[in-house]
């Protein structure tokens, strides 16, 4: 609906696997705490905090598995090899110590949360330790030809002026595009870093012979298509027409080719223009589209018969995706149902990744369902949709995926930005302006900017493609719980019980909240939701798992 559980090992002595991915740097700051790699120590205010062998294996095994319920027994298996009599009682000792040094307080956690009678959970959210790196800006044209002539040659330059124009027409003509084809001067390299593509045509003079070479790049990825050599022969004699039209048929192939190559994939039509793939692909990737719900039995059928096939794959995997988010929210989905269908992403994702590595719609589904399952693939998630967007450039399909791995980091601005372009490409009153209109009032909610939301009272119930459950849901979530709500929205959440109220509220911080690193952020969202259903149906609608991992209050 919109956009995990506790990886709790089952078995008394089962060995935590250690997410190593979620460290990759030197440092990483947790609150006001600078913690070295191999936790050997730490920095505050630059002050030195060390810690002991035992304090030590203790700290890695719950800073590696954060927001994650870490039992006893499991973390007496971290300290075991550097305490031959460790006991449970070890554990919460060592516990002590480590909050004690981190400054830390067991009735208003900041770090480490305990959850009675079961273990402990780390709460501190890992902040960038870096800037965030600039978001893309928004292409502006589809191609910039820009001619390379050497310094002072006047004469060749006005005849490398005429070259390119004539190729500029030529090119656009073929392409029957509505998108920009520009000549630009060398140094304009803004202009072209805002387009699709750029070519770069390098002239020089070698006696007799006019030496002219082609290369053309992807603007944002700066990879290189094709490249080849003009042959114009004698300078002076030769007719430039012919091979300057040769050149731009295949400069108009190379990017016809290049452009159908990004929209490939998720059973988009091949015989469509790439601007209308890209579209579809859009609303394929949407995570309210039930076309992936009705296709489970074809889906399940074409694997059995390619199994070798990521595209197929990934379509499957969207499917499991859709049964996930398209499940009734007061219905709700069993947890080990949930994580069977979560298991079985993760694995065929990762299996697929080295076979779409060149395509980027795919690389961008990927994303998606890495991202979504929440399983510490964070950084590898943001490195393909980042490749893939490169590839795509200003496709809408791109952009709810970055808006979210964005606004998983807390980057919230870039966020809602992205979200912003997505629905001004849009077509009004789509699927996917929906889409990206719930995402961005999820991300102002996680930066705790209600202000911002500015909602039609009636959008979500007038929207076509808005469920009645979304439509409910989406109210509670963007009702301050000091507001009163609707009374047919109320009506409603009376009458899906405690029961109902339970599993709206795990649905929600499953589907939208789990992500975001930022706990603060988490318990933005689900403040209203949480105080309606409270409210309503009394304070044990909040199970323990939710309330520690969207750091909820006892009192909310």
């Amino acid at each position: 609906m919109f956009s995990g559980l506790y990886a709790v090992p089952t078995g008394s002595r089962e060995r935590v696997r250690v997410e190593s991915a979620m460290l990759r740097t030197d440092g990483f700051l947790f609150d006001d705490i600078v913690l070295d790699e191999t936790c050997l120590f730490a920095h505050r205010n630059g002050e030195q905090i060390r810690f002991t062998r035992s304090e030590r294996a203790l700290l890695l095994v719950l800073s590696r598995n954060p927001h994650r319920l870490m039992q006893r027994s499991q973390l007496l298996d971290a300290i075991a090899p550097t305490q031959a009599d460790a006991s449970d009682r070890n554990v919460d000792f060592l516990v002590n110590r480590l909050r004690t040094k981190l400054g830390d307080n067991a009735r208003s956690p900041r770090f480490i949360a305990t959850q009675y009678g079961e273990g402990y959970v780390w709460i501190a959210a890992k902040l960038p330790a870096v800037a965030p790196k600039p978001d893309p800006a928004p292409v502006s044209g589809l191609l910039a030809i820009a001619a390379v002539v050497p310094p002072h040659d006047r004469r060749l330059a006005e005849r490398a002026e005429a070259i390119t124009g004539q190729m500029r027409d030529m090119i656009a003509g073929r392409l029957g595009t509505d998108e920009s084809v520009i000549v630009v001067g060398r140094d304009e390299g803004s202009v072209m870093r805002a387009m699709r593509y750029v070519l770069k045509v390098s002239f020089q003079h070698s006696g007799d012979r006019l030496d002219c070479t082609a290369t053309l790049r992807e603007g944002p990825s700066r990879r290189i298509i094709r490249a080849f050599r003009l042959e114009f022969g004698d300078a002076t004699t030769a007719p430039l027409a012919p091979e300057v039209e040769r050149a731009s048929i295949g400069i108009s192939e190379a990017l016809q080719r290049n452009l159908a190559a990004a929209s490939e994939g998720l059973g988009t039509p091949v015989d469509q223009p790439h601007e209308i793939r890209l579209r579809k692909a859009s609303t394929l990737l949407s995570a309210s589209n039930p076309k992936w719900l009705e296709k489970g039995r074809e889906l399940r059928d074409a694997r059995a018969q390619n199994p070798a096939s990521a595209d197929i794959a990934l379509q499957w995997c969207l499917h499991l995706f859709a049964r996930l988010v398209l499940t009734n929210p007061f219905t709700g989905i069993s947890h080990d149902e949930r994580d069977e269908i979560e298991n079985e992403i993760e694995a065929t994702v990762l299996d697929c990744l080295p076979l779409v590595d060149t395509n980027p719609l795919l690389m961008l589904t990927a994303a998606k369902l890495l991202y979504f399952v929440d399983r510490g693939h964070l950084e590898l998630a943001e490195d393909l949709a980042d490749r893939a967007f490169a590839h795509m450039a200003d496709s809408p399909a791109a952009l709810p995926v970055l808006g979210q791995l964005r606004q998983a980091r807390g980057d919230f601005a870039a966020a809602v930005a992205f979200f912003d372009r997505g629905i001004a490409m849009a077509d009004p009153d789509s699927p996917f302006d929906l889409h990206m209109r719930v995402l961005r009032y999820i991300a102002l909610l996680a930066a705790g900017d209600r202000e911002a939301l500015n909602v039609p009272a009636a959008f979500f119930h007038e929207s076509p493609h808005s469920p009645p459950d979304l439509s409910v849901m989406i109210t509670v979530l963007i009702t301050p719980a000091s507001q009163q709500l609707p009374k047919a929205v109320t009506d409603v959440l009376i009458a899906a019980g405690r029961d109902g109220a339970r599993n709206a509220i795990e649905y929600t911080y499953m589907t939208s909240v789990r992500h975001l690193t930022s706990v603060p952020a988490r318990a933005n969202i689900m403040q209203g939701l949480v105080g309606h259903l409270i409210r309503l149906h009394g304070q044990d609608v909040v199970t323990p798992f939710v309330r520690v991992g969207a750091g909820l209050s006892a009192s909310t």
